[in-house]
């Protein structure tokens, strides 16, 4: 089978035909001339307007690159009609295998674009003896003509983040569709409110009403454009980052409990725990799991905050069955590693009374009447009655007595234990 067969069964553009094929040494390796000349009795269509026109005079023969065959290259060699055109003046003809200037063929673009896919833009370039700058044009026509033709239509939740993509602070901006078809929607240099807010430029007013929910990291550019342009969509925040914060937030209250702790006079418990705080549970070592359940014993904030915590990641699913939507998921008002099986022979006891607000928030016992860190009941006083201390409730956000005055027979109490003063 000649070549002309097989471009005509390939590539067919209809008021061209394909004349002479001739096998031509190259600069660099041998290569395929392919000459193509207009039929008989047809009319150049102008760039500009599309229509048809008359010819105004011939330009010089130009070397458009086909797709390789047998990896020899092929160029197709055509002399653009020049036409004169009443609204457009005087102009170059369109040509149905190539756009504008491009010497490359719409075909071998999209031929480069498909492969820079499975590999590199410079193995691309390698592999089809062509320039990365000539892969790099191809995927940004094939993205182009993406946008161009995407429809948008039924978007109802939509994803922003920025990914780093260089060393150092630099960073694109990612908005992508996260229900039904998930796709990339939007890229854009830098995590500024213009990179975000171009996206929203682009849609239509329509689109922009369709949008019902916005997913973000809590960027503060990011969601001063989002109040701006979509203020009715729902904002859902994405679990990692409000983990992130909140244990941010228990770092802040460890630190500066240990820097009131040290201006009291206390022992600095908290002094080097700031990652068996963090950490979960199931992943700290045997070291930091009995450290932590000497901090936990404490009634401090620190304690308070990680059984918060612990809380926030039962509500968010994490290690336990999530909740139906609408129910409250229960919340742990102890931390794991203190949680006790229930046993039969024990009988819960009534809910103590409400303690006066002169109790104190932290036990301070002296160094004449320390207890035992182990079990049974704390002293505060020579008298066997034990002071109440008023620990943070998670699930009602109120105050309620730890421990009564004499707790019923029978009942377990989980003591709390004195800070030693220096």
């Amino acid at each position: 089978m000649h070549l002309k067969s097989i471009l005509n069964r390939v590539e067919r553009h209809k008021c061209f035909v394909y004349k002479q094929v001739r096998f031509v040494d190259g600069l660099v390796e041998p290569e395929f001339e392919v000459e193509i000349e207009p039929r008989a009795n047809s009319r150049a269509i102008c760039l500009g307007c599309g229509e048809k026109r008359p010819g105004y005079d011939r330009l010089s023969p130009r070397r458009f690159q086909f797709v390789p065959l047998w990896n020899i290259a092929v160029f197709f060699v055509y002399a653009m009609w020049r036409v004169d055109c009443p609204t457009c003046g005087v102009t170059v003809e369109r040509v149905p295998w190539g756009e504008g200037k491009e010497h490359l063929t719409t075909s071998y673009r999209w031929f480069l674009a498909r492969w820079a896919k499975r590999l590199s833009w410079k193995e691309t370039a390698d592999a089809f003896s062509t320039t990365w700058d000539n892969v790099f044009r191809s995927v940004k026509h094939a993205v182009a003509w993406g946008l161009a033709h995407r429809d948008l239509s039924g978007i109802e939740a939509i994803g922003v983040d920025e990914i780093q993509w260089r060393s150092g602070h630099t960073y694109l901006t990612l908005v992508y569709q996260i229900d039904g078809a998930k796709r990339l929607l939007w890229v854009a240099q830098d995590r500024t409110e213009q990179s975000l807010r171009g996206f929203f430029t682009s849609l239509t007013a329509e689109v922009r009403a369709g949008i019902r929910f916005v997913c973000s990291d809590m960027w503060r550019q990011y969601l001063n454009v989002i109040a701006e342009q979509i203020p009715a969509a729902l904002h859902v925040l994405d679990r990692f980052h409000i983990m992130r914060n909140m244990n941010m937030a228990l770092d802040e209250v460890r630190r500066a409990e240990v820097a009131q702790l040290r201006r009291d006079g206390y022992e600095p418990i908290l002094t080097k725990a700031r990652w068996c705080l963090l950490k979960r549970p199931e992943n700290l070592t045997e070291h930091e799991g009995v450290r932590l359940k000497e901090i936990l014993q404490y009634n401090l904030k620190t304690s308070r905050a990680s059984g918060l915590i612990c809380s926030a990641r039962t509500s968010s699913g994490s290690g336990s069955t999530r909740a139906p939507m609408g129910q409250e998921v229960p919340r742990c008002r102890v931390h794991p590693l203190l949680a006790q099986p229930h046993r039969p022979d024990e009988e819960d006891g009534p809910e103590p009374a409400a303690s006066s607000a002169s109790d104190p928030q932290l036990v301070a016992g002296s160094r004449h009447h320390l207890v035992g860190r182990c079990r049974g009941i704390q002293r505060q006083s020579k008298t066997d009655h034990q002071k109440s201390v008023r620990l943070q409730d998670a699930a009602g956000h109120r105050n309620r007595p730890l421990s009564c005055a004499r707790p019923p027979t029978g009942a377990r109490v989980r003591p709390q234990i004195p800070l030693r003063r220096f």
